[in-house]
């Protein structure tokens, strides 16, 4: 069988240095019938099949200025998807200034700068625990690239796809590239905060964590949202239809949920 002969793609103006964005939302549910669960996760499977993810990694991938070069997805039984893009530089425009500052990236129609190598990958989780009446959904985006940008340019986009109780954000700068005079560069661009990625409007709806290690450029966001509004977390009916004694204990098992989830470990009560 003859090799499958690959086309090389030209890198223009390599940068070496790789930067990592891992953005985890989290949607919950009181699901507490069997039927509820089922419904739930067809309309997870629905709402965010592999179509779908694809047409909001193409949009990241305008965002940060890509070329898609190749396009993996699937959609899984009894549920879930995954989608991988593969991107090289994509058409260089002129960017402005504040490109390099710590400003939320912009929404779609705006395209910013080039990259030269790069992924974007999407995988969701769907699951249920029967015994709490819980359901989860989570998604799993990564954004590396090499090049000027940070793909911290398409989190402000990326929030605003999905509906997200909890979110957890990663941003990690690895490897080095060097200056015209060949000194080493371990990171091209100032950052203290991935907060500072993310609009007022959308921080004002929750409560956050930061965990960085300034001098590893390694930096962890956590958010979890403030107001609570039962009727957001039941599908199909609302909470009318409750006791308030069912309503203080859904309200109850759906907090330790989304507090374990935050904290990223499990709370005895």
């Amino acid at each position: 069988m003859e090799p499958i002969r690959q086309q090389h793609v030209t890198l223009h103006g390599f940068n070496n240095l790789t930067k990592s964005l891992s953005f985890n939302m989290y949607d919950i549910c009181y699901t507490k019938t069997r039927a509820e669960r089922e419904a739930y996760l067809d309309y997870i499977d629905e709402q965010y099949n592999a179509d779908r993810l694809t047409a909001i990694l193409k949009t990241v991938s305008d965002i940060i200025g890509a070329h898609v070069l190749n396009i993996a997805k699937q959609d899984y039984v009894p549920q879930g998807a995954s989608v991988t893009f593969l991107v090289s530089e994509g058409p260089v425009v002129e960017v402005p200034r504040e490109s390099y500052e710590e400003s939320p990236g912009p929404l779609p129609d705006s395209v910013v700068m080039q990259l030269d190598k790069s992924h974007i990958t999407v995988h969701t989780y769907p699951e249920y625990h029967p015994d709490e009446e819980i359901s989860t959904f989570r998604a799993d985006i990564d954004v590396s690239t090499c090049g000027e940008i940070s793909p911290l340019k398409a989190l402000n986009y990326l929030i605003h796809s999905f509906d997200t109780d909890i979110m957890t954000i990663d941003y990690r700068v690895r490897g080095f590239t060097r200056d015209i005079t060949g000194n080493k560069l371990f990171i091209d661009h100032d950052i203290s905060s991935i907060q500072n990625y993310i609009p007022d409007e959308v921080i004002d709806l929750y409560d956050m964590i930061d965990v960085n290690v300034y001098q590893e450029h390694i930096f962890h966001t956590k958010c979890k949202l403030k107001q609570f509004d039962l009727n957001n977390y039941l599908f199909g009916y609302t909470k009318d239809k409750l006791t308030p004694e069912e309503q203080r204990d859904i309200t109850e098992r759906l907090r330790l949920e989304m507090d374990e989830i935050y904290y990223g470990k499990n709370i005895i009560r």
